[in-house]
């Protein structure tokens, strides 16, 4: 493990909260990790960006951060010096001048993944029915009512802004591809995996790994620390 004031910031993704990162920051804790979840307001990917830094201001020594989904941008895209190495699960990672849109569009949609589209305010909801079809296929029906209830809508401004130099040019990083996502499909997550020369893990896994296996998403973000 890492020094004994390593600490992890949790990044959640569209559609989710810090809640969804609970099994994984309980893990942490048993391991001697601290972990905190970084709340976004998912209104633009530059507030994003800023909600995070804050979070790590108030952190103490050197940090691995950790990205689901969507929030694999926002991970590569904050310059903090305390950051040491980034975590991506199944995450978007676009490269400089891209868009998240850009990357999540390069693969064609599971049969089963929701057509979405943003409302009036420009805001992306997630269809009640998609959390039990495509993002948390994986989990019993409880929790799945849970997650479709506590969802946070997305900014079409968070995924339409191209991204400056993002930050796993300089950074180690780890990825782990779920399998059965059927939000983004495990072949596009190879490739962004490979672009960014990641160690790479491959778990048949649905769009929330933090829920089925938090072990071994425990596990990779403590090998990220050793490392």
């Amino acid at each position: 493990m890492g020094s004994d004031d390593t600490s992890v910031v949790l990044v959640h993704a569209a559609w989710a909260d810090g809640s969804s990162w609970a099994r994984v920051i309980d893990g942490l804790a048993t391991a001697g990790l601290k972990a905190v979840a970084a709340p976004l307001p998912l209104t633009s990917l530059a507030d994003d960006v800023a909600a995070l830094r804050r979070v790590i201001e108030r952190t103490q020594g050197p940090v691995v951060l950790v990205g689901h989904a969507y929030s694999g941008a926002v991970i590569g895209a904050v310059r903090h010096a305390s950051v040491k190495a980034l975590v991506y699960l199944n995450a978007l990672v676009p490269e400089k001048g891209e868009t998240v849109l850009d990357v999540f569009s390069r693969s064609a949609p599971h049969p089963l993944a929701p057509q979405v589209s943003p409302d009036t305010d420009g805001l992306i909801w997630l269809p009640e029915e998609a959390f039990a079809q495509a993002f948390a296929q994986q989990v019993d029906a409880r929790e799945q009512a849970i997650l479709a209830a506590v969802q946070r809508p997305i900014s079409i401004q968070c995924i339409t802004a191209q991204v400056e130099r993002p930050t796993w040019h300089d950074l180690p990083s780890w990825y782990l591809v779920a399998e059965e996502d059927r939000m983004i499909s495990a072949d596009n997550q190879r490739a962004m995996a490979e672009r960014i020369g990641a160690t790479i893990s491959s778990l048949p896994l649905d769009h929330c790994p933090m829920l089925g296996a938090p072990g071994r998403v425990v596990e990779m973000i403590l090998a990220a620390a050793k490392a």
